[in-house]
C-alpha cells in the first residue's frame, strides 16, 4: 500500500503542475481546480507515504 502511495502521489504530482500550466497557457480564464484537485491528493498521498515510512 505504501508503494502504490508513492506511485499515486506522483501521478497526481504531474497532473498538478499539467493543470498548473494549463492555467498559466489560458492567462488565468479557466478554473483554477486543474491544478488545485490534483494538489490536494498529491498532499495526501504523500503525507500518508510518510506516515507509514
Amino acid at each position: 500500500m505504501k508503494k502504490a502511495a508513492l506511485i499515486l502521489g506522483i501521478m497526481f504530482l504531474i497532473l498538478t503542475f499539467a493543470g498548473g500550466g494549463y492555467v498559466l497557457i489560458e492567462h488565468g480564464e479557466v478554473n483554477a481546480g486543474y491544478a488545485a484537485v490534483p494538489g490536494i491528493w498529491t498532499m495526501i498521498c504523500f503525507g500518508y507515504y510518510r506516515s507509514k515510512k
